[in-house]
């Protein structure tokens, strides 16, 4: 099998007029793809290729570029809503009538909202660094947070500080994310991008226990993981978030911050692969 490391990038024009990156891994079986959405800032280069070949080893694995991010064409949305109607657009245009997803950090968030307003297209739902919608407390990032890792020029220290527990580990799995690929890389995000995500962050982050009760509406077992010291999305969240969905499991990975799934990227496709198998 080919490795994420290696893949070309493809594109597709979806029917709103944007055409949308997307890389695409592992066999097509039976079971439903995997679609995984990215976190804030984040583009195709940015998820971990030992996490993905991991998940590409039992089904198909796509990720792809919302609106305006990386190489995927016109302007970011500033709401999560939008950001979840771009990536309808988007499984729409691959045919794709039925879908597992996994949403990390942002991703999440939109994760959580394509299953709210296209539930027949959701098989499962992984949420990886989640938080609900309202959530008290979830108004925009902890100062030092967001300017380790919203800053014009991002830096590799800041990404490690906030993803990663450790500096060794931090710059082990940087070593995989960002040295991986030697040629075919995506195009980086762009400022726009990063302020209109932030725009999107905190407006999801307005408090407002009503929209709590929005989950009770996603019916799908949904697998819930955080690491137990992130920074970012504290993992009380996850516990809010497991609590109020109605068929979800939780899971609290070790001495690991916002990027766990990367730094127990074995464990972490093991636990995936047996959930979505269930």
């Amino acid at each position: 099998m080919s490795s994420y490391s290696t893949i070309e990038t493809q594109s597709v024009e979806a029917a709103n007029g944007v055409t949308y990156a997307y890389r695409s891994l592992g066999n097509t079986t039976d079971l439903p793809p995997l679609v995984l959405l990215q976190h804030f800032r984040g583009n195709l280069d940015n998820w971990d290729p030992a996490l993905i070949d991991a998940l590409a080893g039992e089904r198909r694995v796509i990720t792809f570029d919302n609106r305006g991010v990386g190489a995927t064409t016109g302007e970011t949305p500033h709401t999560v809503g939008a950001m979840a109607e771009d990536a309808i657009e988007f499984l729409t245009a691959l045919d794709l009538a039925r879908v597992d997803l996994l949403g990390f950090s942002l991703g999440s968030f939109v994760a959580q909202e394509v299953t709210l307003r296209r539930p027949e297209l959701v098989n499962r739902l992984v949420l990886a660094s989640a938080a609900p919608q309202g959530a008290s407390g979830m108004h925009g990032w902890a100062p030092e947070v967001i300017q380790a890792v919203g800053a014009e020029v991002p830096s590799a220290e800041g990404y490690v500080g906030v993803f990663f527990t450790s500096g060794e580990v931090g710059k082990e799995v940087a070593g995989r994310v960002f040295g991986s690929r030697t040629e075919g890389h995506d195009a980086p995000t762009t400022w726009a991008t990063r302020l209109a995500q932030y725009d999107a962050v905190n407006d999801w982050g307005i408090p407002n226990h009503a929209q709590l009760q929005r989950l009770e509406a996603i019916t799908q077992p949904v697998f819930v993981a955080n690491g137990d010291s992130d920074p970012m999305i504290l993992p009380r969240y996850s516990y809010l978030l497991a609590g109020l969905l109605p068929h979800a499991e939780l899971k609290i990975y070790p001495d690991s911050a916002h990027g766990f799934l990367f730094q127990h990227y074995d464990e972490f496709a093991t636990d995936v692969i047996e959930f979505l198998s269930k």
